[in-house]
């Protein structure tokens, strides 16, 4: 069966997250954002591990679902977007070390097919380190030997390089990375298979690099809040399980794993250079004319993900990778409504309401972003977010790239095809 799956995500536990993040909530945004498999994040913190243990039970080999009993009453669903929901057990470690005269910040995902496993790797780490402060815990060892204590916690346990641009916090990022998969894991490298783009990258960034070709790409949210989770997903086309989804992540010859959903790479905070206090915003090109340096300040500017991908790349733009999957760039159903209502805020009482009734009346964010017809979107939602969605599909989008930490800005009307205040569409 074909299944959307976000594999990255927090609980509540993390920092700088929503407190909506609990079991029933992401059950009930998995639905309508069209989600089949989501991450529990954070299993290896005990107050959430506890959750989990209370609140979900076996279901599918690896997979779990959330209990009856934590289903709340309150929760309401349109039926056009309730299906199945199934959680796979996963967390991101913060791995800060220092290796080859550099200290490395790399941020790892690890996804386990029981409590078992999960609850080896927490006893664990909790003799390394602190565990309890933050669901993404913050932990001076070595990737290399984290690696080995998840292979050594059961033969289906892996893990995946989280976001693997990011400047400041993965395996290939300018600031505290390396320049290969293998400088990172080193003997244990044969046991990493897929890689997380991260929002700053899409896989044809990546395939510019000859030495990731033996890997597969996947897209997740990392959301912090439920309104986050899908901006980006995997899309697999296995039977729903645990070892399933594996496979066809780390078996070349299983296509399994059929495409993911993708930010528009420019929209990611961190995908060109520049300096955010300056307000600065650079191409690769202009700080390679600059040195480095800000423009305004004269210090050092941070090095985006655009720029880093030309520094590693072996290839032009357009080859493609061995293990290649086809992407699609999606902008959530909610910001396209506001842009084509003329209205800034996503929470505005408007633009919620008629999100909630496209929701209603045609299905899941993901199946209006990618598969419904334009003609029914048009009928309920009218000509103008019809028009948007079809640009999107077609990529023709016009961003101000994010840098040093501030996400960019995407557009997909002009100023003159723009809808005046209030909603008065002027495009047609």
């Amino acid at each position: 069966m074909e299944f959307y799956a976000d594999l990255h995500i927090h609980s509540r536990f993390s920092r700088a997250t929503s407190r909506d993040l609990t079991l029933s909530n992401l059950w009930k945004w998995a639905q309508l954002k069209g989600i089949q498999v989501i991450a529990t994040g954070d299993f290896l913190h005990p107050g959430w591990l506890s959750e989990i243990k209370q609140q979900l039970e076996p279901a599918e080999t690896g997979f779990f679902k959330l209990k009856q009993d934590f289903i709340s009453k309150n929760i309401i669903l349109p039926s056009a977007c309730r299906s199945e929901v199934r959680f796979i057990l996963s967390v991101e470690v913060a791995n800060i070390y220092k290796k080859d005269g550099k200290v490395r910040k790399i941020h790892n995902v690890i996804f386990v097919p029981t409590i078992s496993a999960a609850e080896k790797i927490q006893k664990k780490l909790d003799a390394i380190g602190n565990i309890r402060a933050d669901g993404r815990p913050i932990l001076g060892l070595d990737s290399h030997d984290l690696l080995e204590i998840v292979v050594e916690s059961d033969p289906l346990s892996f893990l995946v390089p989280a976001h693997i641009w990011t400047p400041w916090f993965s395996v290939l990022g300018s600031k505290g990375g390396f320049d290969s998969i293998e400088e990172c894991f080193g003997d244990l490298t044969k046991y990493i298979f897929a890689l997380e783009t991260g929002l700053s990258s899409d896989p044809a960034m990546n395939w510019r690099l000859s030495q990731l070709d033996r890997y597969v790409l996947i897209s997740n949210s990392d959301a912090h809040s439920v309104s986050k989770l899908g901006r980006e997903a995997t899309i697999f086309d296995t039977e729903l399980s645990y070892p399933a989804m594996r496979k066809a992540l780390e078996d070349p010859k299983d296509k399994g794993l059929i495409g993911t959903v993708e930010f528009f790479p420019e929209e990611g905070k961190y995908h060109y250079d520049g300096h955010r206090q300056c307000k600065v915003r650079l191409s690769p090109k202009e700080t390679l004319r600059l040195k480095g340096r800000c423009p305004v300040c004269g210090k050092p500017v941070t090095v985006g993900v655009m720029n880093r991908v030309e520094e590693l790349a072996d290839r032009e733009e357009g080859e493609k990778s061995s293990r290649w999957r086809p992407y699609y760039s999606f902008i959530p159903l909610i910001e396209i409504i506001a842009e084509c209502r003329g209205i800034k805020s996503v929470n505005s009482q408007g633009v919620q309401l008629l999100y909630n009734n496209m929701l209603a009346k045609l299905g899941s964010e993901f199946y209006i972003l990618r598969r419904a017809p334009l003609k029914e979107i048009e009928k309920l939602a009218g000509d103008m977010i019809a028009e948007g969605i079809r640009r999107m599909r077609e990529g023709k989008v016009c961003i101000a790239p994010g840098y040093d930490g501030e996400y960019g800005t995407i557009r997909l009307f002009a100023e003159n095809e723009r809808p005046l205040a209030g909603g008065q569409q002027i495009l047609f």
